[in-house]
C-alpha cells in the first residue's frame, strides 16, 4: 500500500504583508516523525498555521501539496479532510460546548466529507464504544467527555484533549506545535506517551518544539533546523540533541547569510 505524502516545495508565507517563510522545502510521508527546530522567530509556527490554512497567513510562493493535490486554495475544512490536523501552541476555549459534542461533530465530518447541513451525526452507541475504546487506551478518565471544551483546563489537560481528537480523527499528517509548551515533566510524559501510541504507518508527524523532552518517546527520524524562515539543516535524531544540549549558536556560524537575515523575522501570534 502506498503511502500519502505531504509535499511543502519553496513556501514563502507573509502576516500582514511582512514575509516570514522565505522558501521552506519538506517532505513528510505517513509512517515518518519529523521534528522542527530553531529559535524563537524563525518561522516554525508560521509554517504550521500556513500548512493548516489559516487565513492569516499568505501563502506567496510555493506550494503545499499531498499526494499531488494541491492545498493552497484550500480552506482549513477541506484540508482536514484531506488529512491534516494542527494541535494548537495554546488551545482554544470553548465554554457551553462538551468534548463529547464537540468530537462527534468533528468525527462526522471528517469521515463523511459530502454530509449536508442537517443530517444525521455518527450514530451515538457507535461513537460512544469508539470514543470510550480511544480514552481508556490512552489512560484518560471517561468523565473528561462531559466537561466543556479546554474550559477550566490545565495545561496538561488541555494537550492531552488534542490527544484525544488525534485519536478520533485518524489524520494522515499531524502537525504538533510546541505541544509541550508550558508543561511539567509528568504531563510532557503523559503527552509524548499518548503520540507514542497513536503515531505509526498511517500518520506522518511533524513535532515543533525547542526542547528534547517530546522527542524521548517520540525519536525523530528527520530532525529539521529552521532560521529566518528558511530550513537551513536537517539531520537525525542526533541533531536535535545537539540542539538541545548546545543551542543554536553552532547553526548560525555554518550559515552566516540566514544568521544576518533572523533581525527581519518577527514572532507573530497567530489568533483564533
Amino acid at each position: 500500500m502506498t503511502s500519502s505524502v505531504l509535499k511543502i516545495s519553496d513556501l514563502r508565507v507573509s502576516v500582514d504583508d511582512k514575509p516570514i517563510l522565505r522558501g521552506v522545502d519538506l517532505e513528510i510521508r505517513q509512517g515518518e516523525i519529523h521534528a522542527l527546530m530553531g529559535p524563537n522567530g524563525s518561522g516554525k509556527s508560521t509554517l504550521a498555521y500556513a500548512l493548516a490554512g489559516h487565513p492569516k497567513y499568505e501563502i506567496t510562493g510555493g506550494s503545499i501539496e499531498v499526494d499531488g493535490q494541491s492545498l493552497n486554495e484550500l480552506d482549513a475544512c477541506a484540508r482536514a479532510r484531506l488529512g491534516m490536523f494542527l494541535a494548537f501552541q495554546y488551545p482554544v476555549t470553548i465554554p457551553g460546548v462538551r468534548v463529547a459534542d464537540f468530537l462527534r461533530h468533528a468525527v462526522t465530518n471528517m469521515r463523511n466529507p459530502d454530509r449536508k447541513e442537517g443530517e444525521g451525526l455518527m450514530p451515538m452507541r457507535e461513537f460512544r464504544t469508539e470514543l470510550r475504546s480511544q480514552m481508556d487506551a490512552l489512560g484518560v478518565d471517561a468523565e473528561f467527555a462531559r466537561r466543556y471544551l479546554n474550559d477550566g483546563f490545565s495545561g496538561g489537560e488541555k494537550k492531552r484533549m488534542e490527544i484525544i481528537q488525534l485519536a478520533m480523527l485518524k489524520p494522515k499528517f499531524a502537525i504538533l506545535d510546541e505541544t509541550d509548551s508550558g508543561l511539567d515533566s509528568d504531563a510532557v510524559r503523559v503527552v509524548s506517551e499518548g503520540i507514542n501510541k497513536l503515531s505509526g504507518p498511517q500518520m506522518g508527524v511533524l513535532i515543533i518544539t525547542h526542547h528534547e523532552r517530546l522527542l524521548e518517546f517520540n525519536r525523530p527520524q528527520f530532525t529539521h533546523v529552521m532560521l529566518a524562515g528558511k530550513i537551513v539543516e536537517t539531520g537525525d535524531a542526533g541533531l536535535a540533541h545537539e540542539l538541545h544540549a548546545h543551542g543554536y549558536a553552532g547553526v548560525r556560524e555554518r550559515h552566516p547569510v540566514e544568521a544576518a537575515e533572523e533581525k527581519d523575522i518577527v514572532p507573530v501570534a497567530a489568533g483564533v
